[in-house]
């Protein structure tokens, strides 16, 4: 943990001399009603009919600057759980570095540990002159470029009020040091039963390519929350060697009330 800190006070060193070189233009300013410091939510993940393991997002309660402008420290774990821990032991953790008004990352952590496959990645991005630094290889990005992490939230910030049937959100995102556009298919409304409860939801279907993890293109479904809070409820797809299912076990820290229709 100590070499952890270490490196992760030196990237962030590194990223405010990155940023304070020069200014070619201005932020953006997003509203956002989504999230807020504090909020934590939590997921159980099932592999067929194995409770497979959890995961966790948390916008962290503390103050972090990027020069003179706030951010938010968000950061995101997974890991393991039961008799699947035993022939595939995951434990990630990623974190991002998210400016508070623009909602652009600042800097991206990446620390993935998959049955013994690991990957560390730091990313450092400078939105004003649209680069970032890769684990010190410098590339160009497009105008409010996410990560993999932010991307979720600044996709909750989304106003979806006047979406219709079939409309698809791009995302650009940096991943793997490339350029990936994330697209998004609204599909419409449907009502979501938990075991927390029942949900007005949103559903939508990621953009994906077939025939390499998923065997057709409706194959992965994401419902989230019919509010201005936009949390995920559900996620399920189909996969080719099975499916894969993540429901929400809880929440807490919101920024709004939450579109719970019964217990």
């Amino acid at each position: 943990m100590k070499t952890i800190n270490k490196l992760l006070k030196l990237v962030l060193m590194l990223s405010l001399i990155f940023i304070s070189t020069s200014q070619a233009q201005e932020l953006r300013s997003i509203q956002n009603n989504a999230f807020k410091k504090g909020e934590v939510i939590t997921y159980r993940v099932h592999y067929g009919i194995i409770d497979a393991g959890t995961a966790r997002l948390e916008v962290l309660d503390e103050e972090k600057k990027y020069g003179n402008r706030d951010a938010f420290h968000i950061v995101g774990t997974g890991k393991s759980r039961g008799a699947f821990d035993w022939f595939f032991k995951v434990r990630d953790r990623y974190e991002t570095f998210i400016d508070a008004e623009a909602i652009v990352p600042w800097v991206f952590l990446r620390r993935v540990d998959e049955g013994g496959y690991k990957i560390n990645q730091n990313y450092v991005f400078n939105p004003y002159q649209n680069k970032v630094i890769a684990d010190g290889k410098h590339f160009e990005t497009p105008d409010n470029v996410q990560d993999m992490l932010s991307s979720f939230y600044y996709s909750r910030c989304i106003d979806y009020s006047k979406a219709k049937e079939g409309d698809i959100f791009t995302i650009p995102s940096f991943v793997d040091n490339e350029i990936f556009e994330m697209k998004i298919k609204y599909i419409g409304k449907e009502t979501i039963e938990t075991d927390l409860g029942v949900f007005k939801c949103l559903k939508f279907r990621p953009v994906v390519q077939k025939g390499r993890v998923f065997k057709k293109e409706e194959d992965l479904n994401v419902w989230i929350t019919d509010d201005a809070n936009h949390i995920p409820i559900r996620a399920q797809a189909e996969i080719l060697v099975g499916s894969i299912k993540m429901d929400l076990q809880s929440y807490s820290g919101l920024a709004a009330p939450i579109s719970k229709i019964s217990d």
